[in-house]
């Protein structure tokens, strides 16, 4: 059952023009290390925000001490689980759903590697985080990858292996699951049928070769009905941050075309 204050919060997400969520993710340094373009996390957010994502997606200790001055402009997702590059397939939770309602956020994302020997583990923790969002009225956004070390590397952005994430998150009550693109619109709509009623979003993945790559990733994700976005690499390392994330929003919000989208970069289709 959705709750009135769930229902409020989803919609906060939503951008009001398309009614799908662009969200920029910036929880990557305590997984993978400070990567490029995340060594100052106060000038990072600063670009984000200029460039008007309908979200933001930060740990809780970032959000505490960077989030204020973008309060009523940008909705926060605040992320309460982490793996790191000692334990790359066991997520530890890390932040309680108090401390999203203590920061104002309109979500709260989990992380679930679908087949890593701790999965088991992983499900338990999803299922209690679901238990008290439903009581408490927050949404549960679940990143849930087919790439645990069970899972042939070779099949982890297949379309069965990415369904089966997405389902399986359905399945334990999560309201939007953010997972791998699987590579065409036609395949990843077969992911946005198998999670339904929950939302899909496609995560960015890393670093892609060029502009153009980003764009029709999103605009393919947009034809396979999807709810929207959450791009972090290919937004906070691309050239012009604010401008990518305004060729995004071309995409995703407006129905713009990829040769559109890449002219307001001021490039080709090779940029």
């Amino acid at each position: 059952m959705t709750t009135l204050g769930k229902a409020v919060r989803i919609q906060r997400l939503k951008n009001p023009t398309s009614g799908r969520i662009l969200t920029v993710a910036l929880d990557h340094a305590p997984s993978y290390g400070v990567l490029a373009g995340l060594e100052n996390i106060q000038s990072v957010i600063e670009r984000v925000a200029s460039g008007s994502p309908d979200a933001i997606l930060l740990m809780k200790g970032t959000a505490e001490r960077c989030y204020l001055p973008y309060v009523g402009r940008i909705a926060l997702i605040l992320k309460c689980s982490s793996l790191s590059p000692f334990h790359p397939e066991h997520d530890v939770w890390v932040s309680q759903i108090e401390d999203a309602l203590r920061l104002g956020a309109d979500a709260i994302a989990m992380a679930l590697t679908v087949g890593s020997p701790q999965q088991p583990h992983l499900l338990s923790n999803l299922a209690a985080l679901v238990r008290e969002a439903e009581r408490l009225g927050m949404p549960v956004i679940v990143h849930a990858y087919p790439n645990g070390e069970l899972v042939p590397p070779d099949e982890r952005y297949s379309a069965q292996q990415v369904r089966y994430a997405a389902r399986l998150a359905m399945e334990f009550g999560v309201d939007i699951v953010k997972t791998f693109y699987t590579g065409s619109a036609e395949t990843f709509a077969q992911v946005v049928e198998a999670a339904a009623p929950a939302l899909v979003v496609a995560a960015g993945g890393p670093r892609l070769e060029t502009d153009a790559d980003v764009l029709r990733m999103a605009s393919d994700v947009v034809q396979a009905g999807a709810a929207g976005i959450t791009f972090g690499r290919n937004v906070w390392q691309s050239e012009d941050t604010a401008a990518m994330i305004g060729a995004l929003r071309h995409v995703v919000h407006h129905g713009g075309t990829v040769d559109e989208a890449l002219s307001r970069l001021g490039g080709g289709q090779n940029r």
